[in-house]
């Protein structure tokens, strides 16, 4: 005996509804500034999200290019440094792009050094692009 069709429909949405119960809330953060007031405010949104949901119900990444760069490299000019290296153990990936750290190694001859925990993609713009492709709500403070 074949299920009627709107037995049918009625698995069809409660599989939807489980599928909407089980996914995480996904956002990525855009940081292209040189200014820490806003390189502060994009890792408290990232801490913020991860409190409102709770532990493991979250992705957040965190993608820095152009000016933004410092926010993810060692230097005494990054008051954030130790923050990032400690977010990034606390589930917070931090991307860094690598078409800024090429163009900073051209013009200073060395390339920057990434905290810990960072990761470098080959475009920002381009893995922010892919993350919203992927669902992820896009911010930028």
């Amino acid at each position: 005996r074949r299920p009627s069709h709107l037995s049918v429909s009625s698995i069809m949405l409660m599989g939807s509804t489980i599928a909407e119960m089980s996914a995480k809330h996904k956002v990525v953060i855009q940081v292209s500034s040189a200014d820490t007031k806003i390189q502060t405010i994009a890792l408290n949104n990232a801490v913020n999200v991860q409190k409102h949901y709770g532990p493991g119900e979250s992705d957040v990444e965190i993608v820095a290019y152009g000016p933004g760069l410092s926010i993810l490299t060692k230097g005494k000019k990054n008051k954030n440094a130790k923050r990032v290296a400690s977010l990034a153990m606390s589930d917070i990936t931090f991307s860094a792009c690598g078409n800024t750290m090429k163009k900073i190694t051209k013009k200073q001859g060395k390339a920057p050094i990434l905290v810990e925990g960072v990761k470098e993609v080959p475009a920002g713009v381009v893995r922010i692009m892919e993350l919203q492709g992927k669902g992820y709500s896009y911010i930028r403070p």
